[in-house]
């Protein structure tokens, strides 16, 4: 996922940022922000342009066009090292939708990165817990990426984050889920649906919403099914994955 990250306080621009970016909005959100120079302004226009690509698997031109106007204009050591994060999580996107295999550049973007970025920065907890999606869907190495996850965890705790603490709950639960750790996961999956329904985090609610139906059992998981459908159907098929996770699971065939 991409940038994290609410309204600014009382900035009238982040807040509108912020509503169309919550909403699946991403094009609109960022043209918010080009009239807007320097560093800071390019790197979250680039990490709503990267965001729609994961969610939409669409605009991947937009999203490289900002990004090297992003790398370009960074000179900070945590510019370059945020703007080197948001390449690999724009070849992470790439790879795992099958547009086309980028899994090493992802990894030298986010090894580039964590070289740039402070141990105690900022954009430390978003780089670890895109490096623990590195570790869980292209590497398939589940004790990497909760060893990653809950120290996006820590530091999206220590930095006030809520909006990154439901992706690391969502994702530390989906890895408990896999272990058959059903009360684990189903506390995890419950926690990220109550932060983002808290945030108005709409483009996100449908899938932390899926991911708890795939703990609870029957009728409480049709029922989150059931839910997590209209949304997505009132958000125009955003995000475009889910659509293959909202069909219950098929009933065992009968023994022979």
């Amino acid at each position: 996922m991409s940038g994290t990250g609410t309204t600014a306080g009382d900035d009238p621009l982040q807040t509108a940022v912020w509503r169309l970016r919550s909403r699946g909005c991403w094009t609109d959100a960022a043209a918010l922000l080009a009239s807007r120079e320097g560093p800071g302004p390019a790197l979250q226009r680039t990490s709503l342009l990267v965001e729609r690509c994961l969610f939409t698997g669409e605009g991947w031109a937009e999203a490289e066009d900002g990004l090297r106007t992003a790398e370009a204009l960074a000179v900070a050591d945590e510019d370059r090292g945020a703007a080197a994060c948001e390449r690999g999580q724009l070849a992470y996107a790439s790879t795992v939708l099958a547009v086309r295999d980028r899994a090493d550049e992802a990894r030298t973007a986010l090894g580039r990165a964590a070289a740039l970025l402070a141990p105690n920065a900022p954009g430390r907890p978003l780089l670890d817990f895109r490096r623990g999606l590195i570790a869980e869907h292209i590497a398939d190495s589940p004790q990497a990426a909760r060893a990653a996850y809950r120290r996006a965890h820590a530091g999206a705790t220590a930095h006030s984050d809520p909006l990154l603490l439901s992706f690391t709950w969502r994702h530390l639960a989906g890895l408990a889920l896999r272990e058959g750790e059903l009360a684990e996961a189903r506390h995890g999956f419950a926690e990220s649906l109550r932060i983002r329904e808290e945030l108005g985090y709409l483009v996100g609610t449908a899938p932390a919403l899926a991911a708890l139906a795939d703990a609870e059992p029957e009728p409480e998981a049709g029922r989150l099914r059931a839910e997590a459908a209209r949304l997505f159907r009132l958000m125009g098929g955003v995000p475009s994955w889910l659509a293959q996770h909202l069909t219950p699971p098929a009933p065992p065939a009968p023994a022979a």
